[in-house]
């Protein structure tokens, strides 16, 4: 089986191509492994070392936009895991364009030469942030989506163009909608990393507003486990939500990063919240729980030690890509 991973070498992607190659999935494993990405500033090679000398894993520096090098990649291959996106909130906001070109071009790109190419499954990694805000209770697939950002509304888009493709052309695809990840070698501009390694810098950490909006915490490596499920045995066509079960206030997991690295509240500034914040984020499990035996194994309370640990371990990784952190990331 050839396997084409967009984005492999950014945090989920990287993440999912070294549990792939590891054997930590059930067989068959791939024969060959192709992870195309830019290396933006949020993904680098180096996300690949554990697994850089296994001959299956191809390495490929390019740009999903570019139609004759996706048409060249997908040729022969049997599975396209789509991660690829340009995906800060913060960024999305000074400035669009990235976004739209990427995850909407990006995406609809590769859904073509997958067409082309007679790929027979495609999975595209989406977000629980198409869906907008929600009060109370959690959001099942088909809820309608109502994204508040340039980012969630290019990865709505981006959503639309992979159901698109299935009505119109029968390409297999399915869509995956996670919450919020955490996790080792997350790029140090999202909330967990940002905070973590600016504590342990002894640097105080920009909390939005009054903290209160909610968010469900998924572990990196429970995500990678549910995307592999709906890759073996999703129906294509369909939606699935991948959430991990634990849903905190900024402000209670900022209390818990701080006594995670033994620091106090005086550590917290607030900062003027963002534009067009979302209040509360909360995907219904279900579907993919009923069909495909999907459980979150990662205690919130383990993962986040281990994530604190990893952080605390290997400055080596994270202090050169802080500098090139966007300035806030809750």
């Amino acid at each position: 089986m050839r396997v084409l991973v967009t984005g492999g070498a950014g945090f989920i992607g990287s993440h999912y191509v070294r549990q792939v190659l590891s054997g930590a999935y059930p067989p068959p494993e791939p024969t060959e492994l192709i992870v195309l990405d830019k290396l933006t500033y949020a993904g680098c090679e180096e996300n690949l070392t554990p697994v850089a000398d296994d001959p299956r894993l191809r390495f490929v520096r390019g740009d999903i936009t570019d139609a004759g090098l996706v048409a060249e990649l997908t040729s022969g291959v049997d599975l396209v895991v789509h991660f690829a996106a340009e995906s800060h909130v913060d960024r999305s906001i000074t400035g669009a364009a990235d976004f739209v070109t990427t995850n909407v071009v990006g995406t609809q790109t590769l859904l073509q030469a997958a067409l082309q190419a007679g790929v027979g499954r495609f999975v595209h990694v989406s977000t629980d942030e198409v869906y907008g805000t929600i009060d109370e209770g959690s959001w099942t697939e088909d809820h309608v989506l109502e994204p508040n950002s340039p980012y969630s509304a290019s990865k709505a888009s981006s959503d639309l163009l992979a159901r698109a493709y299935h009505r119109t052309h029968g390409l297999p695809v399915c869509i995956t909608r996670c919450s919020n990840n955490y996790g080792p070698y997350q790029f140090p501009e999202k909330m967990v990393p940002l905070f973590v390694t600016n504590l342990l810098d002894g640097r105080p950490v920009p909390l939005y507003g009054d903290g209160l909006h909610v968010r469900d915490w998924l572990h990196v490596d429970d995500h990678c486990r549910g995307i592999q499920l709906v890759a073996e045995r999703g129906r294509p066509g369909e939606i699935y939500n991948i959430g991990g079960g634990t849903e905190l206030t900024n402000r209670e997991l900022t209390g818990r990063l701080l006594a995670a690295v033994g620091a106090d509240w005086d550590m917290v500034r607030p900062v003027t919240d963002r534009s067009g914040h979302d209040r509360r984020y909360s995907v219904d499990t279900g579907k993919i729980r009923a069909e495909l035996g999907y459980r979150p194994r990662v205690a919130f309370a383990d993962g986040l030690a281990d994530t604190v640990r990893w952080y605390a371990d290997n400055r080596a990784w994270w202090e050169p890509r802080k500098r090139r952190a966007a300035p806030v990331g809750a």
